[in-house]
């Protein structure tokens, strides 16, 4: 018979592994929810339309992810999304995907997907990409080509850099959720609305406040 220790730890497992479960966004319970973004209704992700008025138009979108797009912008890259709020088709699904446009030495600066995992792949170019774990920090990066592939985990602080001088890239991004969000870093630090107290990003980045000053007005209008 198995002692009263033993089925306390037993119990734990169990709790631990069921919330682990629930966790994450659950399976979806029909064969499709197209999201109704006209509902006054207000869950977590969209509530569902009338299946009845559902049409195959719900599940396409001319997204036109052949082609180019501009990258004139202070960094040089270009993110184009095809998520849930531009392709209602996608709700309940966990799945939506990028195209990414880099101009020569263009960057694609550090961001997190609060919610997804991201998988990368080069379609043309050379990138050099990477990301940063929790603490302490460790920095996993690779130069890839056309054709390859690399993944960024959920929510770790990532980048991509095109080393060609000449040339612009393209990639394309597949991410397991239908809004995985982003917040690029830097403009999340200094441009932050309201700002940050200077008292606190002068004390977190160890400079003079005219550093920070100059940091904000960089960021404080970003579009990227």
């Amino acid at each position: 018979m198995a002692s009263s220790s033993s089925l306390y730890l037993l119990a734990a497992l169990l709790a631990l592994a069921s919330w682990q479960a629930i966790a994450f966004d659950p399976s979806p319970l029909q064969d499709f929810c197209v999201a109704d973004m006209k509902s006054p209704v207000r869950v977590n992700g969209f509530p569902c339309k009338n299946p009845m008025e559902v049409n195959s138009d719900d599940f396409f979108n001319a997204a036109k992810f052949d082609m180019p797009r501009s990258t004139i912008n202070k960094v040089g890259s270009n993110v184009t999304n095809l998520n849930v709020l531009n392709f209602p088709g996608l709700n309940t699904l966990g799945i939506s995907l990028a195209r990414i446009d880099y101009a020569p030495l263009g960057v694609n600066p550090p961001h997190i997907h609060p919610r997804a995992t991201e998988l990368l792949t080069v379609l043309e170019g050379t990138l050099y990409v990477g990301f940063v774990t929790s603490n302490p920090n460790r920095l996993f990066s690779k130069v890839v080509h056309k054709g390859d592939t690399f993944v960024f985990p959920k929510a770790m602080i990532h980048f991509q850099m095109n080393l060609d001088h000449n040339k612009p890239a393209v990639a394309q991004s597949s991410l397991n959720s239908q809004n995985p969000g982003v917040i690029t870093i830097a403009s999340a630090v200094f441009g932050s609305k309201p700002p940050i107290s200077d008292d606190v990003l002068t004390k977190a980045f160890q400079v003079e406040k005219k550093v920070i000053d100059w940091l904000k007005s960089q960021f404080w209008e970003s579009n990227y």
